[in-house]
C-alpha cells in the first residue's frame, strides 16, 4: 500500500531537500521577531541554553516521531494515522491525529496568510520610502491605518494565498521541491548579508549583549513555559506539515541526523535574526522590548533613520515574507495531500483548500477593524483561533504522536524506520519519546488551558 501511494505524491530528491523543506516549514514569522524578543526578555544566554535543552527534550524527539510516521505510511497525515492505527491495533482516537493536524494547519493558514500579508505591504512601503525620517508616532499611525483598512488587508491576504497555492498546485517535485531549493538558500544568504550590515552599526555590541548575556536572575517559571512552548511550536509540530513532508523523505536517510540538522538550522536562523534586529534597534536608541510591535513599528523607524535604510528595510521585509511563504506552503500541504488521495487533482485540491482558507481568513481581516468590537472567550475571532490552534490543537497532536510511536507501534518497526545508526542514541530517543516528551508537551497543553 505504501509503495503505491508513494508514487502519487513523489519523493524528495535527497535528504538535503527534505532538510531545506522542513527548515522552511519551521522558519516563519515567529523566528524573525518572537524568538529574539523572548530571548532578551528572559535572560539572554541563560534562556538560549534552556531553549536548546527544550528542543532536545521535547522538540527533536516528537519531530523524529512525526517524520517517522509519515515515511512509514507514505500517505497524507489523515490516511497515515488511519492506516497505522489499524495496523498496530491502537485505540481509534489515535486516528484523530491526522485530522487534528490537518484542521489545525488549515485554521493557521487562514490567519497566517493575513499576518504574512502585512510583510508584503511593508515591503512596498519600504520601497516607496514611506518610513524615511519617520518617528515612532508616524510608524504607529501607518501600522494602525493598515489594520483599519479591510480592503488593503484583503488584497495582501489574497496575494499571499495565491502565492502559496501556485507552489502547492505544482506538486512535490515541480512545486515544493523546486521552490524550497530557491527560497531557503535565498533566505540564508539574505540573513547573513543583513547580519553583516548589522555588525557595522554602533549598536552591535549592545544587541549581542542583549541576546547572549547570561542573566540567570531573569529566568522564572514562566521562562520555562515560554522556552518549552516555543521549542515545540517553532518546529511546526502537531499540524501535520512535518508528517506530510516525512512521507516524501527518501527511505535510506537517517531520521536522527536529518531532524537534528533541521533543529540546528531553525535555531541558527532565530539567533541570527536577533543579531540583525537588535543592533539596528539599539543603534537608533529605540525600545528593544516592543514585542510584536517590534517588526511593524519599531524597526521601520530604525530603517527610516539609517543611511540606505530603505534598501536594508526592503531586504528585511522580503526576508520575512520568504520565511512566511515557506511556512504557509507546508501548512497547507496535509489537507491538499488528503484531497488528492480522495481523487481530486492537485490543482482542484489546492483551489479548494486555499480558497476555503482565504474565506475563513476574512474573519481574521475583519477582526482588526469592522469586527474588532465583537469579542468572545479569548477576544476577537482571530484571538480565539490563535488560542485554539497554539494552546490546544498543536500540543494535543504532539502529545498523541509521542504516545502512539512510543507505546503503540512495535519497537522493531520503529527501529527499522528510524534508521538510527547508534544504539545508544536510539535508546535515549526512545526513552525521551515515551516518558520525557509526553510530560513536557502535556505541561504546555495544561499551561495553555490555564
Amino acid at each position: 500500500m505504501a509503495a503505491d501511494k508513494r508514487g502519487m505524491h513523489g519523493v524528495w530528491a535527497s535528504r538535503w531537500t527534505f532538510i531545506l523543506a522542513a527548515t522552511g516549514s519551521a522558519v516563519g514569522l515567529g523566528n524573525i521577531w518572537k524568538f529574539p524578543y523572548i530571548t532578551g526578555e528572559n535572560g539572554g544566554g541563560a534562556f538560549v541554553l534552556m531553549y536548546l535543552a527544550c528542543i532536545l527534550v521535547a522538540g527533536i524527539p516528537v519531530m523524529m516521531a512525526e517524520v517517522l510516521l509519515g515515511r512509514k505510511a507514505r500517505l497524507s497525515p489523515i490516511n497515515t494515522m488511519s492506516h497505522l492505527s489499524a495496523e498496530y491495533n491502537a485505540p481509534k482516537f489515535f486516528r484523530s491525529i491526522g485530522w487534528l493536524g490537518a484542521l489545525a494547519g488549515f485554521f493557521i493558514l487562514s490567519f497566517y496568510s493575513v499576518i504574512a500579508g502585512w510583510t508584503l505591504s511593508y515591503t512596498g512601503k519600504m520601497i516607496s520610502g514611506d518610513f524615511t525620517g519617520a518617528t515612532g508616532e508616524m510608524a504607529g499611525k501607518i501600522f494602525g491605518d493598515l489594520l483599519a483598512d479591510p480592503v488593503s488587508l484583503t488584497m495582501y491576504h489574497t496575494i499571499f494565498i495565491i502565492l502559496t497555492g501556485v507552489v502547492i498546485a505544482r506538486g512535490v517535485n515541480e512545486g515544493l521541491e523546486k521552490t524550497v531549493r530557491v527560497l531557503m538558500p535565498l533566505l540564508f544568504i539574505m540573513l547573513v548579508l543583513l547580519m553583516g550590515y548589522s555588525m557595522t552599526t554602533p549598536g552591535f555590541a549592545d544587541g549581542f549583549k542583549f541576546l547572549f548575556s547570561f542573566d540567570a536572575s531573569k529566568l522564572t517559571a514562566d521562562s520555562v513555559v515560554v522556552a518549552l512552548g516555543h521549542s515545540f511550536f517553532t518546529l511546526s509540530l502537531g499540524m501535520g506539515a512535518i508528517m506530510a513532508y516525512g512521507a516524501y523523505m527518501p527511505q535510506q536517510a537517517s531520521l536522527g541526523k536529518t531532524v537534528i540538522t533541521v533543529g540546528i538550522l531553525d535555531t541558527l536562523v532565530a539567533l541570527t535574526a536577533g543579531l540583525v534586529i537588535f543592533p539596528i534597534v539599539f543603534s537608533q536608541g529605540l525600545e528593544p522590548g516592543a514585542g510584536p510591535g517590534l517588526m511593524f513599528q519599531t524597526l521601520p523607524v530604525a530603517f527610516g533613520s539609517l543611511p540606505g535604510g530603505a534598501f536594508i528595510g526592503t531586504a528585511f521585509f522580503i526576508l520575512v515574507a520568504i520565511a512566511a511563504w515557506s511556512s504557509a506552503i507546508s501548512i497547507a500541504e496535509p489537507a491538499v495531500a488528503w484531497a488528492v488521495e480522495k481523487g481530486a487533482t492537485r490543482l482542484v485540491a489546492t483551489m479548494i483548500v486555499c480558497g476555503a482558507a482565504w474565506a475563513l481568513g476574512m474573519l481574521t481581516v475583519l477582526s482588526f477593524n469592522e469586527l474588532s468590537d465583537f469579542t468572545f472567550l479569548k477576544g476577537t475571532f482571530f484571538d480565539n483561533l490563535d488560542f485554539l490552534t497554539s494552546n490546544i490543537m498543536l500540543p494535543l497532536g504532539g502529545l498523541l504522536i509521542a504516545l502512539f510511536v512510543g507505546w503503540f507501534m512495535k519497537e522493531r518497526a520503529v527501529a527499522k524506520e528510524a534508521n538510527v545508526q547508534s544504539e545508544m542514541v536510539y535508546n535515549i530517543w526512545r526513552v525521551m519519546l515515551r516518558f520525557v516528551s509526553p510530560l513536557a508537551v502535556l505541561f504546555i497543553f495544561v499551561n495553555g488551558l490555564l
